[in-house]
């Protein structure tokens, strides 16, 4: 498995927080490198906009630039892949509002795009769309247990992390497929 990247600096979370720089890490993540025209052309954004998002996500070392190419011609790649962020005990209030942006940005991002790619599947390819699963549940857990499930459920999920890296291990007839889970504690009236 892959060794996130943990984030703490506040100006670092802040700076990923941006739909235009998501958008940019993941196409970057998934694709490979790629110039500021093709990501323009990839986010419906223009190639100036996606130069300054570069810069300002190379400010952070979440990118660098790729060996060939010149100016918007010169092509980008992840520093690295994964990050990680929060459950610091020492975390500042800072580090914890910039954590909290950011975790809200990325789960309404993970939302959209599963309910846009199950709404386009249901009409284009219905067994892709019955092999997609959104579940919920609740009970009553210990910390330790809730720690266990939720080590095993991104065990799981990370267990397929390094066919992002290396294209020769996706198997034939696979698509990119984005799985998310969370297990917290919710506040109720006991």
């Amino acid at each position: 498995m892959m060794e996130y990247r943990r984030l703490r600096d506040p100006r670092a979370l802040t700076a990923v927080a941006h739909p235009v720089r998501m958008g940019i890490l993941e196409l970057l993540t998934i694709e490979g490198p790629l110039t500021a025209t093709q990501l323009a052309d990839r986010l419906g954004e223009t190639p100036a906009n996606c130069s300054w998002h570069l810069r300002k996500l190379a400010e952070h070392d979440f990118i660098e630039e790729a060996d060939g190419g010149t100016g918007r011609q010169r092509p980008w790649r992840m520093s690295r892949i994964g990050l990680s962020w929060g459950d610091e005990d020492d975390a500042g209030p800072e580090e914890r509002r910039a954590g909290e942006a950011l975790a809200r940005a990325m789960l309404e991002r993970w939302v959209d795009r599963y309910l846009d790619a199950s709404s386009r599947l249901a009409e284009s390819d219905p067994p892709w769309r019955a092999a997609g699963e959104l579940t919920q549940t609740m009970g009553w857990l210990t910390l330790e247990e809730l720690r266990e499930v939720n080590e095993q459920v991104a065990g799981i999920i990370r267990s397929y992390e390094d066919r992002l890296a290396d294209p020769d291990k996706r198997p034939e007839g696979s698509r990119l497929v984005e799985m998310v889970a969370w297990g917290a504690a919710i506040a109720v009236s006991r």
